[in-house]
């Protein structure tokens, strides 16, 4: 898949998700086989750029090329001057958000509250693409209720302000991530409009991802919650949807290493006490896959910061290796 001047290795995307996919995240996804793994969700907002936490959401150092921001908001000339700073700081697609579903993000107009005035998706979407030399991308969700599921008149705007790429997540904004994602809806639009479309929501494993390609015809999927402690998924997903064969899981051993690289990029990003905040989730996430894993996500949260964290780690696998013996 091309998307301007980039090439895509194949088309597996890492859904945005805020709190989660910072720069240790998006590396980890990525080396693992996912062509795209967009920031979590800037503000458009000039006043915040320089705060810590847009800071850190910034960071791309070490990070695989092509480096894509999304950002959000609900003014064209703020949306359009956020772009431009962006792709002054090294962004090289820009991702804009029009499908967050959060209270705090729709009570101010933005994100999928947008979708309700499709006027002013058109404004922001023509004012971004003008802004910047660099590929404009969109994810929306199929609409703002059930009774109102319009991405396919969105997509088509889309279409025509010179977005490159579209993103669907199957769930309207009412239905929060309630229920199963519907995919009729990303099917529609993706046979009535000829940039990329990406499938996104409740894809959990290869098997459901190539259902969702052939029922869909999307061009890509985009996983979002089936990665939290699993950033291995996009290789299971690569080497089923090129061979139809499924690999088998990582082994313990693997997924102590893949842990440690990711503690140890959160430490560095964040600091000692705030990286083994933000890393209690990360290791609940990946104890759900191991025997015994529960005691290490209760020992890990009760941990205040990386020295001690890490050496709850390093018990748990050397008993783990040591009950394998």
């Amino acid at each position: 898949m091309r998307l301007g001047a980039h090439h895509l290795r194949n088309g597996l995307f890492v859904a945005p998700m805020a709190g989660v996919t910072d720069r240790p995240f998006r590396i980890l996804c990525r080396r693992f086989g996912a062509a795209l793994a967009p920031s979590e969700m800037v503000s458009s907002r000039p006043e915040l750029r320089g705060s810590r936490k847009s800071r850190l959401r910034l960071e791309h150092s070490g990070e695989p090329a092509p480096i894509a921001v999304q950002i959000a908001g609900a003014d064209p000339a703020m949306m359009a001057e956020a772009a431009r700073y962006n792709v002054a700081h090294g962004a090289q697609i820009i991702d804009i958000n029009m499908g967050c579903p959060a209270r705090k993000v729709c009570n101010v107009a933005a994100g999928s509250a947008l979708l309700e005035n499709e006027p002013l998706v058109g404004r922001i979407l023509e004012a971004v693409v003008a802004a910047v030399p660099v590929p404009v991308t969109l994810k929306i969700r199929t609409g703002p209720s059930p009774g109102q599921r319009n991405a396919l008149r969105v997509a088509r705007i889309a279409q025509d302000a010179g977005v490159a790429l579209l993103a669907i997540h199957g769930r309207t904004r009412a239905c929060g991530f309630a229920g199963r994602a519907e995919y009729e809806t990303i099917a529609a639009v993706k046979s009535e409009v000829t940039i990329p479309v990406i499938a996104n929501g409740d894809i959990e494993t290869p098997e459901e991802a190539r259902r969702v390609l052939e029922g869909t015809r999307a061009d890509g999927v985009m996983i979002g919650r089936a990665a939290h402690g699993r950033p291995w998924i996009f290789r299971e997903l690569e080497h089923f949807l090129a061979t139809g064969r499924l690999l088998a899981p990582p082994s313990p051993t693997e997924i102590h290493g893949v842990l440690l690289e990711h503690l140890h990029g959160l430490y560095s990003l964040y600091g000692s006490e705030q990286g083994a905040r933000v890393a209690r989730k990360h290791i609940g996430w990946y104890a759900r896959s191991l025997a015994g894993g529960e005691a290490l996500r209760r020992v890990a949260n009760g941990c205040n910061d990386a020295a001690a964290q890490l050496a709850a780690v390093e018990r748990f696998f050397q008993l783990t290796e040591q009950r394998a013996a």
